[in-house]
């Protein structure tokens, strides 16, 4: 997840993967820490929340992804993601995801002048080009005018972006079969 106050709610992300029988990893940028109880998310999970890469030589203490979801994307991560700059952990692996043709869905949350600004435009076609399924428009959710004070917190569309990724077209049918839902 990256920095938005959006990224408050991940918990119910967490938990409908959860009642699917996926084990859950929770990654968030420097920024998205501001805006999460790690603790809280940890406790939840079982899994430490990442947010730096890990020391050379380290084993790393999450198990390897099925799937990504990268939400709230903000338009600067988006930005970064489709030009391939990897100066965050969430970025690193969200590059060698689509590298690696793992299913990945974009939630953005920004506003709505960010949202349409051509480079962001670019970015977000692009990386559905590449695969990632990216989930924008107001049918998915109405991305807030400029200076209105934000989003409803309670209408971002966490059940949305899971079963996205679960309909992913590369999702590996074995991985599914490996899963107790």
């Amino acid at each position: 997840m990256t920095g938005s106050p959006l990224a408050a709610e991940v918990g119910r992300l967490i938990k409908v993967a959860q009642a699917d029988g996926w084990d859950v990893c929770v990654i968030a940028s420097p920024d998205g820490r501001r805006f999460i109880d790690a603790d809280a998310l940890a406790d939840l999970t079982g899994y430490p929340v990442r947010s730096q890469y890990k020391e050379p030589g380290t084993p790393d203490v999450l198990p390897p992804a099925d799937g990504m979801i990268v939400a709230p994307a903000t338009c600067n991560s988006l930005a970064k993601w489709a030009a391939g700059i990897s100066d965050t952990l969430p970025l690193g692996l969200v590059v060698e995801a689509v590298g690696k043709r793992l299913p990945v869905v974009a939630v953005p949350a920004s506003n709505s002048a960010q949202i349409s600004f051509p480079a962001i435009q670019n970015a977000m076609r692009n990386l559905s080009d590449w695969g990632v399924s990216v989930l924008v428009g107001d049918d998915v959710f109405k991305q807030p005018a400029p200076s209105s004070g934000g989003s409803d917190r309670r209408l971002f569309p966490w059940e949305t972006a899971w079963h996205a990724l679960l309909d992913h077209p590369w999702m590996a049918t074995d991985t599914l079969s490996q899963r107790q839902r």
